[in-house]
């Protein structure tokens, strides 16, 4: 086999070896499984890559798989670096026994290991660092010992003015500074107050003093309380965003009594002189020290659970956006709706090319509308136009009346298609780079037409955050949303794969094992040297290797290439076994390609080999019956009523046609042509309860909704999908 596939022992690294025994009982995964991932990972290969073409050491782990044991590992190998700073730090300090330095080992969590630093961790000055450095150490180890008759007493032989204790008050104040910190440092205190905080726990929100105006976008969580085990994501970051705007204050707080006796169970030793000491103490450390580090921490955890979420949210959405049914290759044309300043209109060929371009004014206050029928007509007629592509914005359904009321000579599709983040792109470096000598008006268009024949090549062109798909997509881990974000969109790019001689740059990049450099390269050869005839040729464009070759060729396709293999999924490396299959059965490979009967003939196992398993033989029968198959679904006509124009337009109790336009935690959004999305609640998407959106409804899906509520005033729409299907 290649290079990736050599698992030999002598390769396999220690460490790694030990990661993948720990995140295959994690993940009740044989150690195998995720060892060979990981060496697979870090010799370079990408997730699609390991998922489709090297099932037999993974034992057939899809991407989702794969990419949690990526993540994992990450998360591990950073729990062991964070583990040999706290080591060293404890080291410099000539404080690490052995059983120290074992607990640090062993540590399974962040939290863990930072309870175990914590009592280590330099301080800044601190009332506790004040008093040892006063010399009140010892009375503070006397105190906690519990063995004084007479606190007092003892505390006067630690008065020292010239240390700045000045009386047994202040002696005893200082040991108290130190008990205190003590107490918020214990490892076991931590835990048990973690643990009541997570599990009673209330998440309080109020309005910050004389903001109540500015904030009335947040006038719900004005005076907010519930358990934050049970606060869903949504309305985390909500509040959080309220509280980091200024116009929120907000807490997690826990019954303090409750608190408090657990502390004084763990120190106090029933009564003695000492104890009244160590109750202020164990008061007076909770609230200044331990509560606040607690609650820092479950505010944190929350918001990392809800940044996670969100961020999964904004993933699925977005792999069902990319993967939308393309129109596929058609003459377009496509129209940027206006008012003011008129409608764009732009014609493609069937590659996307810009043939045409020219403004019509066919809505108020021009109101040109027999000129504009004509010049559509003419478009329609001068280019052979196939389909219409009309963006969803500002004039979108007044446009799409007007285009059908023209009465064309023959049946011509009209869509209307989402175009958030086309102004995006229309501004970017890459769309001055494909237009240089038009305006962002003309841009916008052909974004909006290239949508309809192909979403995800055109939507690679555009920053994922500006698509329009998330929720509170700037409030969450910015590096973890682009990094999940990233991975949706190589996934999305290699399940359908790329035609190497038509493909943009932008698309190119997120095949596997190529990358924006070689994109380029790839392009610019593509100009020189006129279209690639066979995938072999990748290997002339400068600085494609075998190893990107190996990554990459897969997924590339090659329309009527030289060989038929180059249109399909099957891997170069398994052109060999192909034609050996073709050979066996008395036909060429393109044959075998084009007559699917031939394939029932051969008995596939008798091909297995060291190399070869089942897995693979089924991927390559499965591909030679259906070469080069679009996993994407047909392609569906949608029109929206013709009675909505506007929200004015909606009245409670219409049941309306509409498609799905984003999915959050809380419900989904659809599009019924009124100019603003109405939300089907949660509660409404189902007549059954329904835990994640996701699992009723899908992005641009079509479905019938109820009108329950129009709000004029806050343009806001609430629908419904409960027993819709009855009520028509």
């Amino acid at each position: 086999m290649d290079g990736l596939a050599d698992l030999s022992p002598k390769r396999i690294n220690m460490e790694q070896s030990n990661y993948a025994v720990a995140i295959a009982a994690e993940m009740n995964l044989k150690p195998d499984q995720v060892q060979n991932t990981l060496f697979l990972l870090e010799h370079g290969a990408s997730v699609p890559f390991i998922a489709r073409y090297r099932k037999e050491l993974t034992g057939s782990l899809d991407e989702v798989a794969i990419t949690d044991i990526r993540d994992r590992y990450k998360q591990l190998k950073d729990l062991d670096a964070r583990k040999e700073v706290i080591l060293n730090s404890i080291r410099e300090q000539e404080k690490l026994i052995p059983e120290l330095e074992e607990q640090i080992q062993q540590a399974a969590s962040m939290s863990e290991l930072e309870d175990i630093y914590l009592p280590y961790r330099p301080k800044k000055k601190t009332r506790a660092t004040v008093a040892r450095a006063k010399g009140l150490e010892p009375l503070a180890k006397m105190i906690m010992s519990q063995r004084l008759t007479d606190v007092e007493t003892k505390a006067a032989e630690f008065i020292n003015p010239e240390m700045g204790v000045n009386s047994e008050a202040e002696a005893i104040a200082g040991a108290c500074d130190i008990i205190a910190e003590w107490i918020s440092e214990d490892r076991f205190c931590r835990d048990r107050i973690r643990r009541l905080f997570h599990h009673e726990g209330i998440l309080r929100s109020k309005v910050s003093k004389g903001k109540e105006s500015e904030a009335m976008k947040y006038e719900q969580y004005f005076d907010w309380n519930e358990p934050l085990k049970r606060a869903p994501s949504h309305r985390i970051l909500a509040i959080f965003r309220g509280e980091s705007e200024g116009f929120l204050s907000v807490s997690v707080q826990v019954e303090g009594e409750k608190a408090l006796s657990i502390l004084a169970d763990r120190f106090i030793h029933g009564a003695n002189p000492c104890a009244l000491y160590i109750q202020k103490a164990i008061a007076d450390g909770y609230k200044r020290l331990l509560a606040p580090s607690i609650e820092t921490e479950l505010r944190n955890s929350a918001r990392e659970k809800a940044d996670k979420e969100a961020i999964r949210v904004f993933a699925d959405n977005l792999r069902q956006l990319l993967m939308a049914p393309p129109l596929g290759e058609k003459i377009v044309l496509a129209i940027d709706p206006g008012f003011r300043t008129g409608c764009k209109v732009v014609c493609l060929d069937r590659s996307g090319k810009l043939l045409h371009n020219e403004t019509i004014y066919p809505h108020p206050p021009q109101s040109e509308v027999r000129e504009a029928v004509n010049k559509i007509l003419n478009l329609v007629s001068a280019y052979q136009i196939e389909a219409i592509a009309i963006g969803n914005g500002t004039a979108s359904r007044e446009t799409e009346m007007f285009i059908r009321r023209i009465p064309f000579d023959r049946d011509i599709l009209a869509m209307m298609v989402n175009e958030s983040g086309a102004s995006v792109y229309s501004a970017s470096p890459i769309a001055r780079q494909e237009f240089p000598d038009y305006d962002v008006t003309v841009r916008g268009a052909v974004s909006i037409g290239r949508r309809l024949m192909d979403p995800l090549a055109e939507l690679v062109k555009i920053d994922p955050k500006s698509i329009g798909v998330g929720q509170y997509q700037h409030d969450v881990d910015q590096g973890k949303l682009k990094e999940s974000l990233d991975d949706v969109v190589l996934s999305c790019v290699n399940a359908v794969g790329v035609e190497v001689n038509t493909a943009s740059q932008q698309l190119l990049q997120y095949v596997s094992g190529i990358g924006p450099v070689l994109a380029k390269n790839i392009i610019s050869c593509r100009e020189k040297k006129g279209s690639f005839s066979s995938r072999s040729e990748l290997l002339q464009v400068t600085r494609f290797g075998e190893k990107a070759f190996e990554q990459a060729a897969g997924f590339i396709r090659i329309r009527n290439g030289i060989n038929p293999l180059d249109n399909t999924a099957v891997h170069p490396e398994r052109y060999d076994l192909v034609n050996k299959i073709a050979s066996d059965t008395g036909c060429s490979v393109k044959e075998l390609i084009e007559e699917p009967v031939l394939l029932r003939k051969i008995n596939f196992e008798k091909y297995l080999s060291k190399e070869v398993g089942l897995p693979t033989l089924h991927d390559i029968m499965e591909e030679l019956s259906k070469p080069g198959r679009d996993p994407r679904q047909q392609f569906e006509v949608f029109e929206f009523s013709k009675d909505i124009h506007g929200i004015e337009d909606l009245k409670p109790g219409m049941i309306l046609p509409g498609i799905i336009s984003n999915i959050t935690a809380f419900g989904a959004f659809v599009d019924v042509g009124a100019h603003q999305d109405g939300l089907v609640h949660i509660s409404q998407l189902s007549d059954t309860y329904v835990r994640d959106p996701n699992t009723i409804v899908k992005l641009n899906q079509k479905v019938m909704v109820e009108v329950l509520e129009v709000d004029l005033r806050r343009r806001r729409i609430q629908l419904s999908m409960k027993s819709v299907k009855q009520k028509r």
